[in-house]
């Protein structure tokens, strides 16, 4: 489980220095502030997109509830389907300076988070203020092709009153020295009005609503390159306590339909899914400005990047089952939000 928290986070991407040397990252913070965060911002559309349908999905596979003092813990897994729109961009299209231009201009097409893993993005360079070469990049090749998975871990209590609430926690736990630490908090809350009607009816209809918070944070280690010097005295040469930071809110609201046949329980749902990020850079980092005669100089900048951003605000369909036998519980679903599709399968215990 910790394995596909590290999968789903681009953050630990960017905070690995090995995949600092596979993908070029390290050398994209070259491109300065500005550029470097549009182009984290379109590598990881897909990767943020699918991150919060998945984070929104498995909540629930039933417009039922459950009785006073019931419970039922369950594990599910997600898979994003991402588009072929989603799996690469123009870097000629994203607004870049200057400064920052293909070093072919034929070749403009980069993978993102989904695209293909076989081969990097196009090679990048940097050029100063005078349009002198400052370093070359080539952009990373994607990490997940095609999709992109979460997983869900809950607790789900029935209240009176035909309602039930769910929670999701982890306390905050470092997932690897090269990866970071995450946590998270969620709750849900649903109700069976159909069931306030009458006791006998035939179907059940629900509404829910759900919100989930993940934060994650990395030190990081990024020094001025071999040999190189400050551009002048103004400059900082402090560069502890860089860190990677992401902060990912989601919300959901639902209506559900379901009948139940003997152990076998379909359900449809219409939904709104809500998720952004807030994810950045804090510390001072040292970019490349230019030269002093034959020496590379470079400039410190405090907080380089800040992403914050709604990348998600759009209806979804979903439809599925649940089989509940005496103890054990089996669900499944699938959905379609946009031109995403969204598989999820679990199981469950409940008394």
């Amino acid at each position: 489980m910790k394995r596909l928290f590290a999968i789903i986070s681009l953050l630990s991407i960017i905070s690995s220095h090995q995949l600092f040397a596979q993908t070029g990252f390290e050398q994209l913070i070259n491109a300065g502030p500005a550029d470097a965060t549009k182009l984290v911002d379109a590598y990881s559309k897909s990767l943020f997109k699918g991150f919060g349908l998945g984070m929104n999905s498995g909540w629930t596979n039933s417009a039922q509830t459950l009785g006073l003092s019931h419970f039922e813990l369950r594990v599910t897994g997600t898979g994003v389907i991402v588009p072929a729109s989603g799996k690469s961009f123009d870097v000629t299209r994203i607004g870049l300076s200057s400064n920052l231009r293909p070093a072919n201009p034929n070749d403009v097409i980069s993978p993102s988070f989904s695209g293909s893993t076989r081969a990097n993005g196009p090679l990048m360079d940097v050029y100063d203020e005078n349009n002198n070469k400052l370093v070359s990049f080539e952009l990373p090749s994607g990490m997940l092709e095609n999709y992109v998975p979460t997983p869900q871990i809950q607790l789900t209590v029935g209240l009176p009153a035909n309602t039930d609430v769910t929670i999701r926690a982890a306390p905050r736990f470092t997932i690897g020295r090269k990866i970071g630490s995450v946590s998270l908090i969620g709750f849900g809350i649903k109700h069976n009005f159909m069931r306030d009607l009458s006791k006998d009816a035939p179907f059940d209809l629900a509404l829910a609503f759900s919100y989930n918070n993940l934060k994650y944070k990395k030190s990081l280690n990024l020094q001025p390159l071999e040999n190189s010097v400050p551009q002048d005295s103004e400059q900082s040469t402090d560069f502890s306590g860089q860190e990677i930071f992401g902060n990912f809110n989601n919300y959901l609201f639902q209506a559900l339909i379901s009948k139940q046949f003997s152990v076998f329980t379909p359900y449809l749902s219409l939904g709104y899914n809500v998720s952004s990020a807030d994810m950045g850079l804090s510390g001072n980092y040292p970019i490349i400005s230019g030269y002093n005669g034959d020496q590379v100089t470079y400039k410190t900048f405090s907080n380089p990047v800040r992403i914050e951003r709604t990348y998600l605000k759009d209806f979804r369909v979903d439809a599925g089952f649940q089989v509940k036998l005496p103890i054990v519980r089996f669900y499944a679903s699938y959905g379609v939000s946009g031109n995403y599709g969204i598989a999820n399968a679990g199981i469950g215990i409940g008394l």
